[in-house]
């Protein structure tokens, strides 16, 4: 198990750095307001019509709570994937989808730090001071990464550029060394392998070397991309699959179904087309993998039983 879910990491964290070289930040700029607001309140109203539906149902509001904010998360990876394949990353609604994803893996690290207050193991004040030291953490991270971009990166890519001029190894290893590098340090500080690879990206992807390093990372991706969706599979326990098939798919069915309603109505109050916002909500309309570890961390907590979680 933990072999696999090795695989699936490095296959995600390499998807997102490919995705990032291929990130436009002007496009990136203009979808901000969206991606921020609109990923906030997305998480905002999953929570509060859960917390609505578990206190008419009699549950508990902290459960309901919790379940929202693990429905409000979305599979980057997944996402990514699928977009890069269909070459809509640059498109609209590409930007969009891609600019919200990365809201929530930003959310995550504040997620975590809800848990507690939640389950009742930390007060209110923890909760808002832990949120407050990962929110300051997040905001010295992309500000070195910002600096590091105009100073450090380019005359380090032209470097290896130089050394490698007879072979491109030396420049494969730098660029895949680079990119584990970041997402390592995103993961160390509290935040997320995925927000650091990709940040890892879109700071080359400013430089003239974008294309290069895509062209010397594709094979890797690939081998890992498909490593990660073998590492689906390889989880998936088929005899649980089959004896709860009905009710897997009535809730499949009705998670694909608010998502998309709601994420629509929220890209379309921005002001977006409703094709546009109905195609980001189709592409957000599943629950992603961070969904597994919030579950785990709330089990913890004793926010939710085991027996919750442990079919999951």
């Amino acid at each position: 198990m933990v072999q696999v879910e090795t695989f699936a990491q490095f296959g995600v964290v390499f998807l997102l750095f490919a995705l990032g070289l291929e990130f436009s930040l002007p496009k990136l700029r203009v979808v901000g307001p969206v991606a921020v607001l609109g990923g906030v309140l997305q998480i905002a109203l999953f929570m509060f019509l859960c917390g609505l539906t578990a206190a008419l149902c009699g549950a508990k509001l902290s459960e309901g709570v919790f379940v929202g904010t693990f429905l409000s998360m979305s599979s980057t990876a997944v996402v990514s994937k699928f977009l890069v394949e269909k070459g809509s990353t640059n498109a609209l609604h590409g930007q969009v989808t891609i600019g919200t994803l990365i809201l929530q893996d930003c959310a995550v690290g504040l997620l975590f730090a809800l848990i507690p207050v939640l389950g009742g193991s930390s007060g209110i004040f923890g909760g808002m001071m832990s949120m407050g030291r990962l929110l300051l953490v997040l905001s010295i991270f992309i500000t070195v990464a910002y600096m590091m971009t105009w100073s450090f990166i380019p005359r380090f890519l032209k470097l290896m550029i130089q050394l490698s001029s007879q072979t491109n190894e030396l420049y494969q290893l730098a660029a895949v060394a680079f990119c584990l590098l970041l997402a390592w340090c995103s993961d160390y500080l509290g935040l997320s392998l995925e927000l650091g690879s990709f940040l890892a990206g879109v700071m080359i992807s400013t430089t003239d070397f974008a294309h290069h390093t895509l062209e010397q990372v594709e094979a890797i991706r690939n081998l890992f991309a498909a490593l990660f969706l073998a590492s689906i599979g390889m989880l998936i326990h088929f005899k649980f699959l089959w004896n709860h098939v009905d009710i897997l798919l009535a809730a499949v069915i009705l998670v694909i179904i608010v998502k998309s309603i709601v994420i629509t109505a929220v890209i379309k109050s921005f002001g977006y087309s409703i094709r546009t916002a109905f195609i980001v909500g189709l592409s957000l309309a599943q629950i992603g993998e961070f969904a597994f570890v919030l579950l785990s961390r709330a089990s913890h907590h004793h926010l939710i039983g085991v027996n919750y979680s442990h079919p999951i």
